[in-house]
């Protein structure tokens, strides 16, 4: 009783690390924006880049506000006017945290590049800061998300919708940014690299700035709406388990708050961990804030556990959680790394050409998938087991994955830090700065490419965790369904059932037809601005020379239209699929597809974001001269591989974690729907036979 008292002071206490984090975000954003802008050719280049990512990020908007007003009225009246608050709200704050990211991205960007005649220690720094902004953003906005809604609402069930929302906007922001920036980025490698022998960022690639504005609406907003709808989905679906066990308002349903409150403060202390030591080494100098971040967050982690006076297996489960994280950046790190075997395996092959370069990384992306597989099965049987089984159990794995994704503020951070030194290094190189500058920006462009496919892996990773306990609630949901609505429907779980298995079937097809709309959607997309950028070297006098000026404006409209249009199938696969395959063949089907969806999606998001990056660091090895470095037939194998990979690691694959989620929240939104309207589709369909 005396803790039900109190948990007003505890809600209020983690909106309150949750404004903190809001407001050190703001000053690390001031501290970096304090830092000088370069000459003014830099200023041009960045302005140029910002604008095309503002243009696009707005138009970006405009589009899915459409659906979003669509989906909202939808849930109003069929579901009720709380969860249509929540899912609006979600959205809008899950684009908001995009948003951020890119704005910030696009200023540091150029001040990185203008600190590395400081030196990299100084490059460095502000890079790291600039990401931090859009770490400590997007887990302050979540968190204060899900404690405000909870505190109105006083129900875990009524506030899906906030999640629901923050997918779905994180679905269309991955989808969107993701085809954009590899449309860009592949159009202006194909010409630029091979057909005319350039360096990447090049200014006299047309295609150019386009693919500097890629990086931003790819790696920064469509990251930070996907980790922001990644954490607070998660924190909801513990949240939600909790409150199965427990009463609204007990320890098991404010603890998983507690653990990301408690984590907000261990990453923000972290920050200042991330210093180069004698060796200079920028991943070990990344790698000191995670391990700080770690560290204290299991401590405090502990402290909560006997604050709440909750049994200890419950810290042993978020330790799993958090030894997740550890272990899946090792092993991506592993995978992605030129230091390592599957890199300079891939680079080795490129020697022999194009086709064995795409065999090789083919081979590596594969093989890439056994041991992250293995840890989350391991996690999962772990915190399962710590704590007895059966429904607890279920909250023992969503305290682990809340655990793992607890860290996302430091993560976001070194993932954002990505694209920033990318566009420093083409900063640097349009503007003509210093070789020993270019240098810099090259060495923390390389341990970028890195970081994200860490992050990615990570997304994942916890999307995997988080994908079971959604699951395991979509089941109590349908439970709770019938009893509300008094009719009864089969909800069977065996494979041995035909129409289990349908939906299995079908479930575990929807992440290869999503990533099929991807990748096609960046072929064609690609394919107009290869022939844009052709045209203008073919028809603008002196531009091969450096004499003329490209129009870089018409590979960013290219770009900019194909996002916006084709991003709109792989959103209405999303939302349709759940809601055709339970209302035509029941929940039992349903619960098949949300397997099926999960198990395959995992495994092929895993696949094609290491190997993307595994392809995207052997052509980086090769341009720093092994294999015969640039311009080398080896280079241009490489050029190809990565040509693959690009839309593999930055459009399809990372995609596939928003669309895992947006079939889990929107099958637990409207499970009552389906069970009440199930019979009654049922007995249509046979009237029209």
């Amino acid at each position: 009783m005396y803790f039900e008292e109190l948990n007003t002071i505890f809600l209020l206490n983690f909106a309150a690390v949750a404004l903190l984090s809001l407001c050190f975000a703001g000053l690390l954003a001031k501290v970096v924006l304090s830092a000088g802008k370069g000459n003014k050719e830099m200023q041009k280049i960045s302005n140029a880049i910002r604008e095309g990512a503002m243009a696009y990020m707005n138009r970006q908007y405009r589009t899915i506000a459409v659906f979003a007003v669509l989906i909202f009225v939808a849930l109003y009246y069929l579901i009720n006017w709380q969860t249509a608050i929540g899912f609006i709200t979600g959205a809008f704050l899950s684009g908001l945290a995009g948003y951020i990211g890119m704005s910030i991205s696009v200023r540091a960007n150029v001040r990185t590049a203008h600190m590395a005649n400081k030196g990299l220690d100084a490059a460095l720094n502000t890079a790291f800061k600039g990401g931090a902004v859009t770490g400590l953003s997007i887990v302050g906005l979540s968190l204060f998300g899900v404690v405000g809604f909870y505190m109105w609402f006083q129900s875990t069930s009524l506030i899906i919708g906030f999640g629901f929302g923050a997918s779905l906007i994180s679905l269309f922001a991955r989808v969107g940014g993701g085809i954009f920036t590899k449309a860009a980025d592949v159009g202006a490698d194909l010409v630029g690299k091979i057909e005319k022998n350039i360096p990447e960022d090049d200014p006299r690639n047309p295609a150019v700035i386009a693919d500097n504005v890629g990086d931003n609406v790819g790696d920064c907003a469509g990251m930070g709406a996907d980790l922001f709808e990644t954490y607070a989905v998660t924190m909801i679906a513990a949240m939600l388990f909790g409150e199965i066990i427990q009463p609204a308002g007990t320890k098991l349903v404010l603890f998983p708050l507690m653990l990301g409150s408690i984590a907000i403060l261990s990453s923000i202390i972290a920050i200042f961990f991330v210093k180069l030591g004698k060796s200079k080494n920028i991943m070990n100098a990344l790698y000191k804030g995670l391990t700080a971040a770690t560290l204290l967050s299991a401590a405090g982690f502990y402290a909560a556990t006997k604050i709440f006076a909750l049994d200890m297996t419950l810290f042993y489960a978020s330790l799993v959680g958090l030894s997740v994280t550890v272990v899946i950046t090792i092993i991506t790190d592993y995978y992605t790394s030129t230091k390592y075997r599957p890199v300079r395996s891939i680079a080795k092959a490129s020697e022999t050409g194009a086709g064995t370069n795409l065999i090789s990384g083919l081979a590596v992306g594969m093989q890439s998938t056994v041991f992250p597989l293995l840890m989350i099965v391991a996690a999962m049987l772990s915190a399962y087991f710590l704590l007895g089984g059966g429904v607890m159990g279920i909250y023992g794995i969503a305290i682990a994955a809340v655990a793992m994704l607890s860290t996302t503020g430091i993560i976001v951070a070194i993932d954002s830090y990505g694209p920033i030194t990318d566009n420093a290094g083409g900063i640097a190189e349009m503007s003509k700065l210093d070789k020993n500058v270019r240098k810099i920006t090259d060495q923390l462009d390389a341990v970028g490419n890195t970081t994200k496919a860490i992050t990615k892996g990570y997304a994942i990773g916890s999307a995997g965790l988080a994908a079971l306990v959604l699951f395991a609630a979509y089941t109590e949901e349908v439970m709770k369904a019938m009893d509300m609505t008094g009719v009864t429907v089969k909800l069977s779980l065996l494979i041995s059932d035909p129409i289990v298995l349908a939906g299995l079937f079908i479930g575990a097809m929807l992440p290869f037809i999503f990533s099929a709309s991807c990748m096609r959607s960046v072929g064609k997309a690609a394919h107009s601005v290869v022939k844009e950028v052709r045209r203008q070297f073919r028809q603008i006098p002196g531009l091969m020379e450096g004499k003329a000026k490209p129009e870089y404006g018409k590979c960013v409209d290219i770009v900019t239209k194909a996002a916006l249009r084709e991003m709109i199938f792989p959103a209405v696969l999303a939302v349709l699929s759940p809601l055709v395959v339970g209302l035509v063949l029941g929940p039992s089907a349903l619960a098949g597809l949300l397997m099926g969806s999960i198990m395959s999606g995992l495994l092929v998001a895993i696949f094609m974001t290491t190997g993307g990056a595994s392809w995207d660091n052997a052509k980086k090895l090769i341009e720093e001269g092994k294999y015969g470095g640039k311009g080398s037939d080896a280079h241009k194998a490489a050029v190809v591989g990565d040509t693959v990979g690009d839309p593999f690691k930055d459009t399809a694959g990372p995609a596939l974690n928003a669309l895992i989620k947006v079939l889990n929240t929107f099958s637990l939104l409207f499970a009552v729907f389906i069970v009440k309207y199930h019979a009654v589709i049922v007995e249509f369909l046979k009237g029209l036979l």
